[in-house]
């Protein structure tokens, strides 16, 4: 186990917050949390972040965020188990104060170092990243889904909303009480993203012949692209493209769907890419698919920069953020999914009201509430 830090030596005058980060594979949690990193250091928290395994594009995101690299066996296939192994090492050598999990994927490893650091292990923060109802699941999968939630609800000494609408779904999914959920919205941007995206927007010349659809995201089942590729082989004209910016162990599968439905020449898959605001000032309509998300940062990049927007209702968080900007969908549901792309350019959208909608979603408008949160439990533990 290495750490990647200016220095090694612990600050006992700061409140030291320990990150869980599974690695530095392209999402949103993970470009949320190499943003918010370093913001936090510069609002006097040491914030370091606990590395599962050194893989992903995104480590070139933040060059100087200090990580402690637990030298992951190379696979995401055994990622968690890996480390509950090597953490309580890591919070051993850095005694944080607090250590937060920043997505719900983690809560398999904040309940393990309740279980392995007994009366040692810093108190948890726990922020839920995916929505927890899983309208997607049904039978034995949504019970065991269930009956997980519940096991966790002694493990965080605070839970956290990405937003205001996802606070009671935790207060009843999970069954923690009120008084350990707080709401501090997802940093899904920089004022400095948000900016770019709106620019880029306004500065393009969209004079192409038919429609351009646009949606980013890994190219995974939870996205499901294949329901997006279904609907825009309904509706697209000879004209009409769809673009998929991401990349994922579906590619192949996806691109063979493209092939069956005769609609390959107008889909493009052109992979990953560190900044979309080229996709989005490009395009004419932003389609989310999802089964489930949390707060989707690619939907708060739509926001900003002011892009029509078709979505299913993926999260409890989805008619705050789409209402007023485009059509919300059940999900899984092809029909209406194609329909509401079919007829979402026809719908006025306010792009001043959208765009100040995504300023409250950016790294510069909650940092202090990070900051505060994690000084009042390092406090609170201290005094204990």
């Amino acid at each position: 186990m290495t750490e990647r830090t200016s220095t090694n030596k612990v600050d006992a005058d700061r409140t030291r917050v320990l990150i869980c980060l599974h690695s530095f594979e392209p999402g949103g949690v993970e470009r949320d949390i190499l943003r918010l990193t370093p913001s936090l250091r510069a609002a006097g928290i040491d914030a370091r972040i606990a590395l599962g395994r050194r893989e992903g594009v995104l480590q070139n995101e933040a060059p100087d965020v200090p990580y402690f690299d637990m030298n992951g066996l190379g696979t995401a296939n055994y990622e968690t188990l890996w480390m509950i192994r090597k953490l309580p090492g890591v919070i051993r050598q850095f005694r944080p104060h607090v250590l937060f999990c920043a997505s719900n994927g983690l809560a398999a490893v904040a309940v393990a170092m309740r279980i392995v650091l007994g009366k040692k292990c810093p108190p948890i923060v726990m922020r839920i990243s995916n929505d927890l109802v899983r309208a997607d699941l049904t039978g034995v999968d949504l019970m065991l889904h269930r009956l997980g939630l519940k096991a966790q609800s002694r493990a965080y000494d605070m839970v956290v909303a990405m937003a205001e609408p996802l606070r009671a779904e935790i207060i009843e999914q999970i069954g923690v009480d009120d008084t350990r959920v707080t709401v501090i919205n997802n940093a899904s941007l920089t004022t400095d993203n948000l900016q770019r995206f709106a620019q880029a927007r306004d500065a393009a010349d969209r004079g192409h012949t038919g429609r351009r659809f646009v949606a980013v995201g890994r190219l995974m089942p939870q996205k499901n692209f294949g329901l997006l590729i279904d609907a825009f082989a309904r509706i697209a004209g000879p004209e009409d493209r769809l673009t998929i910016v991401g990349e994922g162990a579906l590619r192949q599968r996806l691109a063979e769907q493209a092939v069956r439905l005769g609609v390959a020449d107008r889909i493009d898959m052109p992979g990953h890419c560190f900044d979309a605001w080229n996709w989005f000032a490009d395009a004419d309509v932003f389609v989310l698919s999802s089964d489930f998300e949390g707060l989707p940062a690619v939907v708060v990049e739509a926001l900003a920069a002011g892009i029509p927007i078709v979505a299913t209702r993926c999260a409890a968080s989805m008619p705050l953020l789409v209402e007023g900007a485009g059509r919300l969908v059940p999900i899984k549901d092809m029909a209406a999914l194609a329909t509401a792309m079919d007829n979402v350019l026809a719908d006025e959208i306010d792009v001043a009201k959208m765009r100040a909608r995504a300023a409250a979603f950016t790294t510069e408008a909650t940092v202090a509430s990070w900051a505060a949160l994690f000084t009042k439990i390092a406090r609170a533990d201290g005094d204990g």
